[in-house]
């Protein structure tokens, strides 16, 4: 995200026209960033900022939810031999050069090399802790109500925060026959649930537009799994006729069903969007004040788009400045009235200025690259200009002639 961030905000805003391109978009992203949580996390701060419309991020999230499936099939490759490489390589690339692309590319091989590390040692601490009793207790209450385990799986993925962890740790638990293939698959849909879950929980503060993605997405995962789970027996069944290891077949499931399910649910996108248009509603806006849009805490942690959302909201500024000026040219030419709106637009460039001056504030200027550092000291310097000059102009008219001759007019 650090490295291609914005690259990967053009590729995600440029696939909206066509559902295709849209879900194709959604599922080459999240295979790049290995997390449909980041894929989402970038589709609602569009969505959020009216860079996209409803209907294609909820394609979008669909694509995602493949993408993450697949990487689930790449990461149970026996890859154990890459992990000390990828950190070896990357250390080196991110120290030597750590303000340059290579240095974040260092950073990406460092947090591969550790993600195949910790699933080999996942497989080999799981085995000894499966044959604790009080650990065999708890599998074993895991044997046959469908809804339960589903919701078992579901807290999995929100405690482990990603529904990818949560699919492998079954798919683990399965090989050390801690549980049945059945209850595995159980776990799969309940996984798949809880990313749903947990992208609601992560935008419960956002604003309505960024929420509506999150349910339609949640919503979407709900459908699929009430329809699946009835079949969750004779599904095993079958697919037990294959040659093949349970715990290879528990990926393959989460592959073809996150592939089928969404494919399915795409034609579906349109009345989905409307149906959470008509659930979440936009908020009422108590006043015409302007206040800050565009800042997304969320992508503090990407140079590129935090820069990108600052950029925007500077324009804003600059869009209000332009509107003092008018107000100026009127009060110039006898519409006094407009010195209040004309006050009251310079609060609004003054509130707009600090937002945006804290929100750089906050970004980590040690890992900025040289052309990132460039880049906020613009934004910095052009907001602090336009605040300015919205104080020149709210003293322009305040000492407008029309505005003294009021002021020394006598009273009657």
């Amino acid at each position: 995200m650090r490295v291609y961030g914005a690259r990967l905000r053009t590729v995600l805003s440029s696939s909206v026209e066509k559902k295709p391109l849209a879900f194709c978009a959604g599922l080459g992203v999240t295979a790049l960033v290995q997390s449909s949580n980041a894929t989402t996390m970038l589709v609602t701060s569009f969505v959020a900022q009216d860079l996209v419309g409803l209907m294609p991020a909820l394609v979008m999230v669909l694509g995602a939810d493949v993408g993450t499936a697949l990487m689930a099939r790449v990461l149970t490759f026996d890859l154990s031999w890459l992990s000390p490489l990828l950190i070896f390589i990357g250390v080196i690339f991110f120290l030597g050069r750590k303000q340059t692309r290579a240095g974040q590319l260092g950073r990406v091989g460092i947090g591969l090399g550790l993600i195949l590390l910790a699933l080999e040692l996942i497989v080999q601490a799981v085995h000894p802790i499966t044959q604790a009793n009080g650990v065999q207790v708890i599998f074993a209450s895991l044997t046959g109500d469908i809804m339960l385990d589903a919701l078992i799986g579901a807290v999995f993925a929100i405690i482990s925060y990603s529904s990818l962890a949560a699919v492998l740790l079954t798919a683990t638990l399965t090989a050390a026959g801690a549980i049945s293939f059945p209850v595995a698959l159980c776990l799969v849909i309940g996984a798949n649930l809880g990313s749903g879950l947990l992208a609601m929980l992560n935008n419960s503060a956002a604003n309505a537009a960024a929420r509506r993605v999150a349910l339609g997405s949640l919503l979407f995962k709900l459908v699929g799994s009430l329809i699946i789970l009835p079949f969750v027996h004779p599904l095993a069944a079958a697919m037990h006729k294959l040659p093949l290891a349970e715990s290879e077949l528990v990926i393959y499931f989460h592959v073809f069903y996150n592939l089928l399910r969404c494919i399915a649910m795409v034609p579906f996108a349109g009345p989905m969007a409307k149906l959470c248009q008509r659930l979440i509603r936009d908020e009422p806006e108590l006043d015409n004040h302007l206040k800050p849009k565009h800042l997304d805490p969320s992508a503090l942690d990407t140079p590129a788009l935090a820069l990108a959302n600052a950029a925007r909201e500077t324009l804003r500024i600059g869009d209000a400045m332009e509107q003092m000026l008018e107000s100026l040219h009127k009060v110039m030419h006898g519409e006094p009235r407009q010195e209040k709106e004309l006050r009251r637009m310079a609060d609004d460039i003054n509130v707009l200025y600090t937002a945006i001056k804290l929100y750089l504030a906050r970004m980590p200027k040690d890992e900025l690259a040289e052309e990132e550092s460039r880049r906020w000291a613009e934004i910095i310097e052009m907001s602090l200009n336009l605040e300015q000059a919205s104080d020149i102009v709210e003293r322009m008219a305040a000492r407008s002639p029309i505005n003294r001759w009021r002021r020394g007019a006598p009273s009657r």
